[in-house]
């Protein structure tokens, strides 16, 4: 049976090499590929999944066209492009390119991707969103602080005597990562988890940290108070490395450690054991989450947190360091933003950048000169993944046309007025990167496509041609879909760079010059060339604060002047069962994790005459979703749980009770300023 390596795509950590193995046209087994020093355990529960995934019944392989009752019926090719070409031909001519909204998310990543805007920058422009749902705010905290979003080669966490997850799960959500965490502890490193929640990996930690939701910022600075106050920083390193240093220092004396550990409700004793911890073990590495840079105030806790790295001299050296985002692998410049910080103009003139993520509902329906009329789907479910789920509907019903490019029937496709099937990963030979270690990777076409399924490359050559603008340019621009073109296409995006993909014969490929230890040269692309606690950029681009002075979220259970109708601090976050609201529709998931439940304190239950196994409402003004209740003495008193990625179906969309509101910078999204009540239904 034939064999082939490749690597998965999705927006996830691990971006996992794999063997596959091929029998009659079908995917009949994944297995590890050693070559991958971050993945060599092979993939993940979801990884397994791709054998069901590829092969689904409840696959969409045609196109389909919504009918006056909301269902939909099977159509041509030629009757699907023919529609929306004329639908596009209308929308330009009557309000012109920019009324029509290209809307593409992450769902797979790949250098493939850029071509979709190739198709629209022809076509005359389009509207497009800025910002981003994962991760920016800590992207930008990054970048103000240390000039650069790169972190140590994963293995190199095997070298660390303290590691630090604050906020990160990372045995749930970055499963390969816990195999050098288990190195280190082997060699005797000690392991410390701050988070509002127990999970599994806090089992592995001698300490657990559980702060209020949004405040750890103020944990941060109590930590860096009592490292000055004892003399446990790096002098050395400040003195050559670190701008701001003694205004940071001034800062974090304002309040004292009594006082900021009151914010965030834990237990100065513990704050106390922390720094020491931290003032007396090299070296030391902090991996943070995402979840925890989704407040309004996360930029700047992002940006406390980085200074404890940088005052204890914990940068630039093997087993230490700031693990967040490596962005080594992004050198394709015109692939992706992987910041999305402004809504700039696209040298063209002719993409309108105009509408936030954060605020995609509220944006769109308010956009004007021209108003939106056609949206066009692609790699994202924004009906279940972006905050604010009635104005995201709202301002999709309000539009005249829908096209959703789509593998399966989610809350979006259930939107559309024409769904054209997707291609899967193993459909179509492309090139991928990562943000948690430095490979460059090919994932090859291994199957054909199944049923009716067209590349996205070929959908947009057809549309292009039928509009009228398929000439040479574009041609270049976007390949045709056989593999052998796809494989030319590509072989031009790698030449700049001097890779061919000869060289993934042996697999993955670390990115031209991808360091194993960052910053080891003491270069920090900085204003002032070191790594910055004071930032006049943070203050002039962001209009915050230049020092990571901490601050309250807007929406917080410890402002005390917050509505006491919602009392419970709501998190979302991510589970090992779906990466967002992919996977959790097949049935290998399902058996795992067949449907939506609230994690919630046994004290906050009692209060509300809530048992185990009861169904419950979680509402405030902005909606509500029914669940059943799982009663956890793990989750910190005051928070409740339900994990993001569920469609509406299975009942728990969360973004029905979110805020449609941006981080502090970046344009991210603060889905966690959100307090809910809970009742029994």
């Amino acid at each position: 049976m034939p064999e082939f390596f490749t690597a998965c795509p999705r927006n996830c950590y691990s971006t996992c090499a794999m063997k596959v193995t091929v029998e009659d046209g079908k995917l009949v087994a994944l297995e590890p590929a050693s070559a991958n020093q971050a993945t060599s355990e092979g993939p993940c529960l979801k990884g397994l999944s791709y054998a069901e995934r590829a092969h689904s019944p409840d696959r969409i392989l045609h196109p389909l066209r919504r009918q006056s009752d909301g269902s939909f019926n099977r159509i041509t090719w030629d009757e699907a492009l023919n529609e929306i070409s004329h639908r596009l031909q209308g929308v330009r001519d009557e309000f012109g390119p920019q009324a029509v909204m290209h809307y593409a998310a992450s769902g797979t990543k790949g250098l493939l991707n850029e071509c979709s805007l190739a198709f629209w920058r022809r076509f005359g422009g389009c509207t497009t969103t800025y910002g981003d749902l994962c991760w920016p705010a800590g992207l930008e905290a990054g970048r103000l602080t240390l000039g650069e979003n790169k972190h140590n080669a994963p293995w190199d966490l095997a070298k660390a005597k303290l590691i630090i997850f604050w906020g990160k799960n990372a045995a749930e959500t970055n499963i390969h990562q816990m195999r050098f965490v288990e190195q280190a502890q082997s060699n005797g490193a000690r392991l410390v988890v701050i988070d509002p929640r127990r999970t599994q990996t806090s089992e592995r930690a001698e300490l657990l940290i559980q702060p209020r939701p949004g405040t750890d910022g103020y944990l941060a600075v109590a930590v860096a108070q009592l490292l000055i106050e004892r003399g446990q920083v790096d002098t050395g390193f400040i003195d050559q490395n670190v701008h701001g240093y003694a205004e940071f220092a001034t800062m974090t004396s304002e309040k004292s450690v009594a006082e900021l550990a009151a914010v965030c409700d834990v237990p100065v004793s513990a704050i106390e054991h922390l720094a020491d911890l931290l003032g007396t073990t090299k070296p030391a590495t902090i991996c943070a989450g995402f979840g925890m840079q989704r407040y309004t105030n996360s930029g700047q806790t992002m940006r406390a947190i980085i200074a404890l790295c940088a005052i204890t001299g914990n940068l630039g050296k093997p087993g230490a360091g700031w693990v967040y985002a490596n962005l080594q692998t992004q050198i394709f410049n015109d692939v992706c933003d992987p910041l999305c910080a402004l809504p700039p103009e696209h040298p063209d003139g002719v993409v309108r950048v105009g509408v936030s993520t954060a605020r995609l509902g509220r944006d769109m329906l308010a956009m004007q000169d021209p108003p939106l009329k056609f949206a066009w789907v692609e790699r994202g479910n924004p009906l279940a993944q972006n905050p604010e789920t009635h104005r995201v509907r709202e301002a999709f019903r309000a539009l005249d046309f829908r096209v959703v490019v789509e593998q399966f029937m989610t809350d979006t496709a259930r939107e559309a007025d024409i769904i054209l099937p997707a291609k899967n990963m193993f459909e179509q030979t492309d090139v991928i990167g990562a943000y948690w270690h430095h490979y460059l990777q090919l994932k090859p076409q291994i199957l054909q496509p199944a049923g009716e399924v067209k590349p996205e490359t070929e959908v947009f050559r057809e549309l292009a041609d039928r509009l009228g603008f398929l000439d040479e340019e574009l041609e270049a621009a976007i390949p045709e879909s056989d593999d052998s073109a796809v494989r030319a296409w590509l072989e031009n995006r790698l030449a700049p760079l001097n890779l061919k993909l000869a060289d993934f014969s042996a697999g993955p490929v670390s990115a031209p010059g991808a360091e194993d230890v960052v910053f080891a040269d003491g270069v920090f692309p900085t204003p002032s060339g070191r790594i910055e606690l004071l930032s006049k950029e943070a203050a002039t681009r962001w209009d915050t604060d230049p020092l990571p002075r901490p601050i309250l979220p807007h929406e917080s259970a410890a402002d005390p002047d917050h509505d006491p109708a919602t009392p419970l601090q709501m998190m979302t976050p991510n589970t090992k069962n779906r990466i967002h609201s992919q996977f959790g529709n097949l049935e290998l998931i399902k058996v795992h994790d067949p449907e939506p439940v609230l994690q919630i304190h046994p004290d906050d239950a009692a209060q509300r005459g809530i048992e185990f196994g009861d169904t419950v409402r979680i509402h405030n003004a902005r909606g509500e979703i029914t669940v059943v209740a799982r009663i956890d003495s793990g989750i910190r008193q005051g928070c409740v749980a339900v994990t993001n990625g569920w469609w509406g179906e299975q009942g728990g969309l969360v973004n029905k009770l979110s805020l449609g509101c941006e981080t502090d910078m970046a344009h991210g999204a603060a889905f966690h300023d959100n307090l809910v009540e809970v009742t029994r239904a």
